[in-house]
């Protein structure tokens, strides 16, 4: 069945980093989502922390999830996904021992990178107003324990930096800098509030590059070649599928609301036999022909 999976390469994501072309991954928030995603063909997937928390807990992403409730999550994704997954990671649940403990933890449970940003804990949404980093330097020890504490160096650290917003992009740049020093091997420079700022943030760096694609955020969503142009070399695409979902969700539950009944409806539906078999029940049919209960 599906349940459990080995990748073929612990590796893949650092050697499709090495290769031309920009990697689009897009944001998987359930099991259902990720079992989608993974039927067609990414080089990478992303778990988004606002989406998983808000399917998970039905809550903010605003540092109420813990460590363990996120370590589920990502054990549940990592061991069904065949594509590689990028988990995100928050600020580490704590200090540098949390922070060893975190990495571990993900890389053990099958994670192929995990995201560390230097915001203060709780931490908030990277498109939402008031957040607070944490100084340079401590994010710096952060990202120097990740990079001693992982098993292997295919488990890549993404360091993101939400310095822009509060402290502006030059500072960003400069903290950026010290995190790629400290042996971070992509860079994320989050909310960039325009395309020249990107430009800034894809011709000062060598590293791989993270571009948050978060539709009616505050960084513009371009197209791929217009983010390859600019430098960038992973699009992640957090809320897309999940902002989808919840629209066709309300309209489907006014339908049923306002006539009480799902017919006359104009939502499109995914087809009920399709879902059957992205969920796997062909393998259940399979196994109760192969092993029938006894009367």
């Amino acid at each position: 069945m599906h349940d459990q999976v080995t990748h073929t390469s612990s590796g893949a994501l650092r050697q499709r980093f090495q290769q031309p072309g920009l990697v689009v991954a897009p944001g998987v928030f359930d099991m259902v989502s990720l079992r989608l995603a993974d039927a067609m063909g990414f080089d990478a997937l992303y778990m988004t922390g606002f989406g998983t928390v808000a399917s998970h807990l039905g809550l903010p992403d605003a540092g109420l999830a813990t460590y363990s409730d996120m370590l589920n999550r990502v054990q549940a994704m990592a061991g069904m996904a065949r594509t590689p997954l990028i988990a995100d990671g928050d600020t580490g649940y704590g200090g540098l021992l949390n922070i060893r403990h975190t990495v571990q933890g993900y890389e053990r449970a099958g994670a192929a990178a995990i995201q560390l940003e230097d915001q203060e804990f709780p931490k908030k949404c990277g498109h939402t107003p008031g957040r607070r980093v944490i100084p340079m330097q401590d994010m710096v020890r952060k990202i120097q324990v990740a990079v001693d504490s992982r098993h292997s160096k295919d488990f890549l650290i993404i360091a993101r930096t939400d310095a822009r917003t509060s402290l502006g992009l030059d500072e960003a740049l400069r903290r950026a800098e010290a995190y790629a020093k400290a042996g971070a091997d992509v860079l994320f420079v989050e909310s960039p509030e325009s395309e020249e700022e990107m430009r800034r943030i894809g011709q000062h760096f060598d590293l791989p590059l993270v571009a948050n694609m978060v539709e009616h955020g505050r960084t513009p969503v371009l197209s791929q070649a217009e983010l390859e142009s600019l430098g960038y070399k992973l699009a992640i695409f957090p809320v897309s599928a999940m902002l989808a979902a919840v629209q066709a969700m309300t309209s489907v539950y006014q339908q049923i609301r306002h006539t009480g009944s799902s017919a006359g409806g104009n939502t499109p539906l995914y087809d009920f036999a399709e879902l059957t078999r992205l969920m796997g029940f062909e393998e259940v049919w399979a196994f109760e022909k192969t092993y029938p209960e006894t009367p």
